[in-house]
């Protein structure tokens, strides 16, 4: 039996695009429910985070092989005219066999053929960009795009488009908001008494963090009422428990966490990137941070998303270039010491007290957009 929707999301690679998708993905499914039968499918390629998650992903995943430029010289790069025309030609077929009713944008390589293909074959799209710079895929597909849903309200100046500007924050999973504090410290083995300090890397870590919080501990033991909750990454996890050693006693490290709500739960204070994805969370579950933006981002766009938290008073920026000569854990026990962690999640909770999660906003939108093409084509 056909079903009354149908959905298309385009994007992955990272976590920080499809993360935000599958948020979506499941907020759509909610409330198409009340309506109708829905089947919603994801497209990635075989490199990316989709791929691995692939029996967890809970839809559908389409595969086409697509990639950038590679920009040193390779005899790789002579191919890629090739896989560019292959990966048409797929999103094209899938497209016409699909029938999606809206193609959902939410970047990496991969969005920009099917979202190409949509438009050509007249499906309405519409796109999801995370990040205060918009990634290549948004700025290229933004034109012929109905509406545009912005993490980040500065991501509309380098976008050319007629359609709906929406700036919505970025989209987080609601089982993120659902950790129990009591019971996620006790899942860490840390002590309810402690203020909590979560060293949060990403899936693989961040060598330069870690290194630096070892430090830290080296010259500077924990003092007796913090502990920490840290996320090596996988690539580090033993490197730094060997170096960490007795210095981190009472402490928890892990190197990757599934569940992150837990995570949250625990923490009172974040150092970590300043990737999209991670700021979006921190900010629902009103958690302050100390970001050290990833310098070599494209466009140094976490620069730029670190600099709209400093500027909200939601987080305080560290330079990676500054981590050698930067007592990283003792800047956070003085921003306790000092209520500076208190003020700023007081700051974080007033600023987002009233506003509407952003799943909610944007798939209740293309349910709109969906009943309006609907609608338009009927008559």
């Amino acid at each position: 039996m056909t079903p009354d929707y149908r959905i298309l999301f385009a994007g992955g690679g990272t976590g920080g695009h499809l993360f935000p998708a599958i948020a979506i993905a499941d907020r759509l499914k909610e409330l198409l429910a009340e309506h109708g039968s829905v089947e919603i499918r994801f497209v990635g390629t075989r490199q990316g985070i989709e791929y691995r998650m692939r029996e967890n992903l809970g839809y559908p995943l389409e595969i086409i092989n697509m990639r950038g430029l590679v920009r040193s010289f390779t005899p790789r790069n002579l191919l890629l005219p090739f896989v560019i025309v292959l990966a048409l030609f797929k999103a094209s077929l899938l497209i016409k066999r699909f029938s999606p009713d809206v193609v959902v944008g939410t970047g990496g390589y991969v969005s920009w053929p099917v979202l190409r293909m949509a438009k050509a074959r007249g499906v309405p799209t519409v796109l999801q960009e995370q990040n205060s710079y918009p990634g290549i895929a948004t700025r290229q597909a933004a034109a012929n795009a109905q509406r545009i849903y912005l993490g980040f309200e500065r991501a509309a100046g380098y976008l050319k488009t007629k359609g709906e500007i929406i700036v919505t924050g970025n989209p987080v999973r609601t089982d993120l908001l659902e950790g129990d504090r009591n019971a996620a410290l006790a899942s860490f083995g840390l002590d309810p008494d402690k203020r909590t300090i979560l060293i949060l890397g990403g899936s693989q870590g961040a060598r330069a963090i870690n290194n630096a919080v070892l430090k830290s501990l080296k010259n500077n033991p924990l003092k007796d009422k913090y502990q920490l909750l840290w996320q090596t990454g996988r690539r580090d996890y033993k490197d730094v428990t060997v170096n960490a050693g007795d210095k981190a006693q009472g402490c928890s490290l892990f190197p990757f966490a599934e569940k992150m709500n837990l995570v949250y739960a625990a923490a009172e204070v974040a150092i970590c990137r300043a990737g999209a994805l991670t700021l979006a969370e921190l900010a629902a579950c009103g958690i302050p941070a100390i970001l050290i933006p990833f310098p070599h981002a494209a466009e140094d766009h976490q620069r730029k998303n670190a600099e709209d938290f400093v500027k909200r008073g939601w987080a305080v920026m560290i330079d990676q270039s500054d981590l050698d000569k930067t007592d990283l854990l003792g800047t956070a026990i003085r921003m306790f010491e000092s209520g500076q962690v208190d003020r700023m999640k007081a700051t974080v909770a007033a600023s987002t007290r009233d506003t509407r999660p952003a799943v909610d906003v944007i798939a209740e939108d293309i349910v709109r957009l969906i009943d309006e093409t609907k609608k338009g084509r009927a008559s």
